[in-house]
């Protein structure tokens, strides 16, 4: 428990005792203010019920807190702000608890599902995968750290009119070539027949509309397009080529995916496919059908009416028997409920497809399922770079591999210009680099609330000064230095008097598992990252204000040691949930 928590609970015995008020909680802050203190307390809320002015009230509670608990060491009202000064001995306690508590998680023995990633097979990860990604892998250990057992998942898009495309341009213009002839990464080889179908399909339509045709019309009757269809439902109905053409590229693809998510430093424990899941699906819009739940027009088609939600129609089936992304996704959700015994299913997923969950968790309440108020979107702002968006079919996206390469690079560069790695080996010069421009570029990423869209500055990111990955990494390597320096090894030490400095590190140590707490209430990251960066500025601080080494009391030295160790290993702790790497060295 922090030391807040500890003041708040003390203060709501005291409460109850001195008037008899049960369930009142007072706001405890970290004194900011010149007035001496550690801790402010408002005391405004017991104004209207107890009848007295704030200065009394405060002063009454100050006199309770004195004398009915061992906290305080003395206290001061100004204008109904209670300020406490805490009791030296009661941090050092607190420390030694942070200490000792430091590896315990206390379980939930509740599961929940995170998914994440879930791409199509038809192009490369891209810029806005990347925030993905790293946003899912993040929730998911900062749930492990709550105490959460954790299934991380990711669905493949692996079927579809898109994927159809990727293949009918690689029959049509590809002339046997392969990711290994053409020496090419699987996913971008794939990708890149992609955009090769965007722009085949465009000269058809310009020559339709020349030939008299609208646009509407042109886009619909060009070729390509109607051969694109024909070959998914080919697809579907299992043609062997087709099928063993699919097998093939998406083969390319996994292989290419793996590569970057291994850089990226993400895994999955579960994946699906929705190549099987889509029958899934099929199989639910029967069992709708049958409980009146859904409707079929005279096309075939299939829908739900959602207007009393507040909703519109939704289509499900399309009236050529083919399914929808909804469908899939229904079929998934109840495949992945009776696969595993999980409480909550979390989908990130951007907030352009807010709507979709939205219908998707409403139709799946509507067929009955008693889980669909345990699913939860995660919905998340786009990604943008200082130079615009990103258009896939036009070949313009901001690839993930190249990203990851130039943060690499940048890391290089501004390592160089600084001279700090001259007596390192090319291969530990170049772990350095990766680990520097990876933590910028997850942490620049993750430091941002969830739902805010974002603009990402490669350059901004890695800076060694400010609210930045390399900055708290910096830290973190100085703290290393300075423990090997000392030869370290931890020993309790009693009877210390403490600073004001080492009091705020110790309050921001003991902050760690509340903040985890809120972080995976919230679901965002951006709590860890903050706090992060308040311990590395606390850190910072105490190391600036307080002589470590040079000191002959040896027993002060023994103890900022103590403190530094701890600091690092929250920083590393931290970092971790942000699957952020450290460096001993930079």
């Amino acid at each position: 428990m922090n030391i807040k928590n500890i003041i708040e609970e003390k203060l709501s015995e005291v409460i109850l005792n001195v008037y008899q008020l049960k369930e009142i909680n007072l706001e405890v802050q970290e004194n900011k203010t010149e007035f001496e203190g550690d801790f402010t307390i408002v005391t405004f809320p017991l104004v209207k019920q107890l009848k007295k002015n704030p200065e009394s009230i405060g002063v009454e509670l100050g006199e309770a807190l004195t004398e009915q608990t061992d906290l305080l060491e003395s206290f001061n009202v100004v204008k109904g702000f209670l300020n406490v000064k805490v009791k030296n001995q009661f941090f050092i306690d607190n420390f030694k608890s942070v200490t000792n508590d430091f590896d315990t998680i206390e379980k939930k023995n509740s599961t929940v599902m995170v998914e994440y990633s879930s791409p199509n097979t038809n192009k490369p990860l891209h810029l806005g995968h990347v925030r993905n990604n790293l946003l899912g892998f993040s929730v998911a250990q900062i749930l492990r750290e709550a105490g959460y057992d954790v299934i991380k998942s990711q669905i493949i898009n692996d079927r579809g009119i898109h994927i159809c495309k990727s293949m009918l341009a690689w029959e049509k213009f590809g002339k046997g070539e392969t990711p290994e002839t053409t020496n090419t990464k699987g996913d971008k080889f794939v990708g890149n027949y992609y955009v090769k179908f965007d722009q085949e399909y465009k000269k058809e339509i310009s020559e339709l509309i020349a030939q008299g045709s609208t646009e509407e019309q042109a886009k619909k009757e060009a070729p390509l397009m109607k051969e694109a269809q024909q070959m998914l439902l080919d697809w579907e109905n299992g043609d062997e080529k087709v099928r063993n053409l699919w097998n093939e590229m998406n083969s390319w693809v996994y292989k290419g995916f793996n590569e970057t998510y291994k850089r990226l430093g993400v895994n999955f424990d579960q994946v699906q496919y929705e190549s099987n899941t889509y029958i899934l699906g099929k199989d639910l819009i029967q069992e709708g059908l049958e409980k009146g739940v859904l409707y079929q027009k005279e096309d075939g088609s299939v829908w739900c009416d959602l207007t009393d939600e507040g909703l519109d129609q939704k289509l499900l089936l399309r009236s050529d028997g083919t399914s929808v992304y909804m469908t899939q996704d229904l079929g998934t959700a109840v495949e992945r409920f009776k696969q595993n015994d999980i409480k909550k299913l979390i989908y990130t997923v951007g907030n352009e497809q807010d709507y979709h969950f939205q219908v998707l968790f409403k139709i799946l309440g509507k067929l009955g399922y008693s889980w669909a108020n345990q699913l939860y979107h995660l919905s998340y702002g786009m990604v943008e770079l200082p130079n615009g968006k990103m258009k896939s079919r036009e070949g313009t996206v901001v690839d993930a591999d190249e990203l990851m390469q130039e943060m690499h690079d940048i890391a290089k560069s501004k390592s160089e210009e600084l001279g700090k790695l001259e007596s390192f080996t090319e291969e530990e010069k170049n772990e350095n680099y990766e680990s520097i421009g990876l933590g910028a570029l997850k942490y620049f990423m993750l430091k941002v609330d969830p739902k805010k869209k974002m603009l990402f500055n490669p350059e901004e990111s890695i800076d060694f000064n400010g609210n930045t990955g390399p900055f708290i990494q910096y830290t973190f390597a100085r703290i290393q230095s300075l423990l090997a320096k000392a030869d370290f090894k931890y020993k309790e030490v009693e009877n210390i008097e403490v600073s004001q400095s080492e009091k705020e590190l110790i309050m921001q140590l003991s902050n760690y598992k509340t903040v985890v707490t809120k972080a995976a209430e919230a679901l965002s990251p951006a709590l860890v990252a903050n706090y992060l960066y308040d311990l590395v500025k606390s850190y910072n601080s105490f190391y600036q204000s307080n002589p470590i080494l040079k000191l002959e009391d040896k027993n002060i030295t023994q103890f900022r040691l103590n403190l530094s160790d701890i600091t690092a290993k929250t920083i590393k702790k931290s970092l971790e949930l942000l699957g952020i790497g450290t460096v001993n060295r930079m």
